[in-house]
């Protein structure tokens, strides 16, 4: 990343950046609900960036394989999911990141709030996240151990769902299972190397319990909470 590109990354007109609060992590470890709970608990804003990353920046994503001299519509999805190797599924999933992640910026920068931002998503990544926090405690990185994301496999279906016809169902399924494993694995390396909070998810807690956890990392930089009847 050159200066430049820092730069452009942290520039905050309304000072949202610098007061977001950040959960990254891997797929299914409750980031979401995390993020609802302390939301309702503080009076809070939320952005998911899963949504708004596979809804929301369509025409971006477009307008860059065009760029790029690609079919606008996507990648073949058996070539995504089918022919080819976790490996490589999620070495093109982290090269992504930054271009995706420049784009969550945009949609945070938009927002103004008297009080802090939470932003949650697997696309947070701690590498692309350090540059603009001032400190290590306005971020985590929630990962699920192996049998907590078998038990949110077989509680959530669509944990492993595939949203297109493929040839090979299955091995579609197993591909990107594994390459949610290595996704999150590589985030909680970066993680640790920065010096960022990583919380295990093993399902001994329950989401309110996680959250308090979460909240207790955050409490410098939380307000009072709400006490809605």
């Amino acid at each position: 990343m050159t200066g430049n590109d820092t730069e452009e990354q942290v520039w905050d007109p309304f000072g949202t950046l610098r007061r977001t609060l950040w959960i990254g992590g891997g797929q299914w470890a409750g980031k979401s609900t995390v993020a609802r709970l302390l939301a309702l608990r503080y009076g809070m804003t939320v952005y998911h960036y899963d949504h708004h990353d596979a809804r929301g920046h369509n025409d971006r994503r477009i307008a860059r394989r065009v760029r790029l001299g690609l079919p606008p519509e996507g990648p073949d999805p058996e070539r995504t999911w089918v022919n080819t190797t976790p490996e490589e599924m999620a070495a093109e999933t982290l090269a992504g990141f930054p271009i995706r992640f420049a784009w969550a910026l945009d949609d945070l920068r938009c927002l103004v709030s008297g009080r802090p931002v939470i932003a949650e998503g697997w696309g947070l990544r701690p590498e692309l996240v350090a540059p603009i926090i001032g400190s290590s405690r306005q971020m985590v990185v929630m990962v699920p151990t192996q049998a907590f994301r078998d038990h949110q496999l077989h509680g959530l279906p669509r944990a492993a769902a595939i949203d297109h016809d493929v040839s090979d169902p299955e091995r579609a399924q197993r591909n990107r299972l594994e390459r949610d494993r290595l996704v999150a694995d590589d985030a909680v390396r970066s993680a640790r190397r920065l010096g960022i909070r990583v919380i295990e998810v093993d399902g001994s807690r329950d989401a309110a319990a996680v959250a308090d956890i979460v909240a207790d990392h955050f409490s410098p930089y939380l307000p009072p909470e709400d006490h809605i009847a």
